[in-house]
């Protein structure tokens, strides 16, 4: 019988049972990908993180991360959360790590207060701005059980957009964040009308409040019918309003979970560069759980 490690944390939060859970196997050497998938399957987070050497030195680690039906090429609170375990375990160096994943190379920032514990990481996602189709206002009144009243589009129409991985992004207006809810037959109809999109409609909601952005984001086709913070969607989203608001850098404060009963609170600096537009994203961790998995 073959024994894997595992860590489970909070991400985004720093209060336990916070924020969004991940499970992190940091040694998954002898895992096959069937394993990997059931264990996230198992797991049934959002995202389940493995760990394998890389395979260039210079590099911290090649990381895998998957989703209870799938392999992801990139999503945000799992690199945060995998940095943390992996930076209290000293595997970091100087501070950075960099981590080989399917979209390409994400660089990681270790966060540590004044007695030099960890507390979080910052990433910087893999990828430049990359603005795709519109999606009717109907359509997104549809899926989030709204009104098309409810869809604000003075600053933009509802967009496919990604920065390594593709996100549906919506204003809504303040009052109608809450009352959103994912009409599951409605994402269905609107992804099997788009092929183009391989399946994937994961729509990322938000609301300018005075305090700053408040977000939600549904995915029920990956089986996450609602995520509590989303790294890689809310960096889309501080990309996207940077280069809707025509400025160089900008600094984003979003809370997404809270009707989920899950706070979580999101740093996102966005900036635009000779490549494109480019975001980091980033917050604190507090560890849950440690356990071993037996196959």
């Amino acid at each position: 019988m073959r024994t894997f490690p595992f860590v489970t944390v909070d991400v985004f939060t720093k209060q336990r049972f916070g924020g969004n859970s991940l499970a992190v196997f940091p040694n998954a050497v002898g895992l096959t990908d069937e394993e990997m998938q059931a264990l996230a399957a198992e797991f049934n987070l959002s995202e389940t993180v493995f760990i394998l050497p890389p395979a260039e030195s210079q590099h911290t680690a090649r990381v895998r991360i998957f989703s209870r039906t799938t392999e992801m090429p990139f999503a945000g609170h799992p690199n945060v959360g995998a940095a943390y375990v992996l930076a209290r375990e000293g595997r970091d160096r100087h501070g950075l790590l960099v981590f080989e994943e399917i979209a390409g190379l994400v660089r990681v920032e270790v966060a540590r207060d004044a007695l030099g514990e960890v507390t979080g990481a910052t990433i910087a996602a893999p990828g430049v701005l990359e603005r795709g189709m519109q999606i009717p206002v109907d359509v997104i009144a549809r899926c989030a059980d709204l009104s098309p009243e409810d869809i604000l589009t003075a600053t933009h129409q509802p967009v496919v957009a990604s920065l390594g991985i593709s996100f549906v992004l919506a204003e809504v207006a303040p009052h109608a964040l809450a009352g959103a809810m994912p009409n599951l037959q409605a994402f269905r109809e609107a992804a099997a009308a788009r092929p183009e999109m391989k399946g994937r409609f994961s729509l990322h909601l938000y609301a300018k409040m005075d305090t700053g952005i408040r977000a939600r984001m549904f995915g029920p086709l990956s089986g996450t019918v609602e995520d509590a913070a989303t790294g890689s969607a809310n960096a889309t989203l501080g990309a996207l309003l940077l280069v809707l608001s025509g400025g160089n850098q900008a600094t984003y404060h979003i809370v997404q979970g809270v009707e989920m009963r899950r706070p979580s609170e999101l740093r996102v600096v966005a900036e635009a560069t000779a490549a494109g537009i480019t975001a980091k994203v980033g917050g604190d961790c507090v560890e849950v759980l440690r356990g071993a998995a037996r196959l």
